[in-house]
């Protein structure tokens, strides 16, 4: 499957955002660093879209991404599987950065970041009632090799949810 072609079971919701089956919808940001904490998201430098610098490749000390989960209660009490990834222009996934020594991969690199999570139905949530997990990503020490066109892709279950467009300027 190439990019500009539809996700079979996925929904579209509107241009840009699809939802996976279940109702699993997701907003995010790029910023220079996120927090999530007491189920909150803290950005710092957040919003925004373009990486500039006069020589390549680019070193960025730290790249956010702020990212919301909006689970509905039809969707709570089983797990779910998140995964993030940056990707350029023609879709070749990027590395992320050093793999630990004890992580096993092809190249010592780190290609996304993947985990799973359950959300549960507290006592006092009505039924109906959505619920957001905040998650807060912080790469440091990304390389840009060129200028050109990347983004984050997030994805839930196995679908892509989210794209985050970043561009990498050379300005002389």
């Amino acid at each position: 499957m190439t990019a500009a072609e539809p996700n079979p079971g996925v929904a579209e919701s509107s241009p840009g955002e699809v939802n996976v089956p279940g109702g699993v919808e997701v907003d995010a940001v790029l910023a220079d660093s996120a927090v999530a904490a007491e189920g909150k998201l803290y950005l710092q430098g957040g919003a925004w879209n373009i990486l500039s610098a006069p020589v390549l490749p680019l070193r960025v000390p730290r790249i956010g991404l702020a990212i919301a989960i909006r689970v509905p209660w039809t969707a709570t009490n089983e797990p779910h599987v998140f995964d993030v990834r940056l990707q350029d222009a023609d879709g070749k996934v990027h590395p992320l950065g050093d793999a630990p020594p004890e992580m096993e991969t092809d190249d010592g690199m780190i290609h996304h970041i993947e985990t799973t999570f359950t959300v549960g139905r507290p006592p006092l949530l009505q039924p109906g009632d959505d619920q957001i997990v905040p998650i807060a990503i912080n790469v440091d020490g990304l390389v840009f090799e060129s200028a050109g066109r990347y983004e984050f892709v997030i994805a839930v279950d196995g679908s892509d949810v989210k794209h985050l467009p970043l561009r990498v300027i050379q300005v002389t």
